[in-house]
């Protein structure tokens, strides 16, 4: 790993901490290194801890590249989804430790987790793409519309609603909430008795319970690939 991201292994877990010294935005070469991180932990066959810095656990895409347009916008947006997928159909169990703040496409990396803790304090959590004048990808929609809680759906990703930690809980967004000294002991003691688990049950069962969600994802990733390279 480089300056943007840490892997370590211990205990049958291997943590991955985002750390740029900023607001952890999921530029190209974050998300690089998260994936070459994952192949870290995948070669070692541990279950998995998604972390950031203290404070914020990412701000979502790089708006700068985003709206700027071009290559590097389509391969960051479409890098993003395929690592949401790739989280939801990770062989092993993944856990996230939510820092802080975690926004737009931070809050997808969040709903294709396994079990999501998140820090308490006064943090946003959430899709706020509408708000700052964009319109939710298709692949967003479904990730949103497989884990959120339907009475949130609609206001998280129409109305572009965002919430507190315990908000996010109530939404889906996040599983627990735990105080922030607790938090990485929390994850990893959750990561590691999830570690457990039969790894080939868990891998098979996670790819029928999330079949119908992930065949949308996809197809979602595939229209809006379609579309933005109409706009190429």
């Amino acid at each position: 790993m480089s300056d943007l991201v840490v892997y370590g292994s211990a205990d049958g877990v291997g943590t991955i901490t985002m750390d740029d010294g900023k607001v952890n935005a999921l530029s190209l070469p974050m998300l690089a290194e998260l994936n070459a991180a994952l192949d870290r932990a995948q070669s070692d066959g541990v279950a998995v801890v998604v972390t950031g810095r203290p404070g914020t656990f990412s701000a979502g895409f790089d708006l700068r590249v985003l709206r700027g347009g071009g290559s590097d916008a389509f391969d960051m947006l479409m890098g993003g989804f395929a690592l949401s997928v790739r989280l939801l159909t990770f062989p092993t169990p993944v856990v996230m430790a939510c820092t802080g703040h975690a926004i737009a496409m931070a809050s997808f990396l969040l709903l294709s987790a396994d079990h999501r803790f998140g820090a308490s304090g006064a943090f946003r959590i959430g899709a706020n793409e509408v708000a700052i004048g964009l319109t939710m990808p298709l692949a967003a929609v479904e990730i949103c519309r497989a884990r959120l809680n339907p009475p949130y759906f609609n206001r998280s990703v129409i109305n572009a609603e965002m919430y507190d930690p315990a908000g996010a809980v109530a939404a889906g967004f996040l599983d627990e909430v735990v105080d922030v000294p607790d938090l990485a002991a929390t994850a990893q003691d959750t990561a590691r008795a999830l570690a457990g688990l039969d790894m080939t049950a868990h891998a098979a069962t996670k790819l029928r319970a999330r079949a119908h969600a992930l065949a949308a994802i996809r197809a979602g990733i595939d229209e809006d690939e379609a579309f933005l390279r109409t706009l190429a």
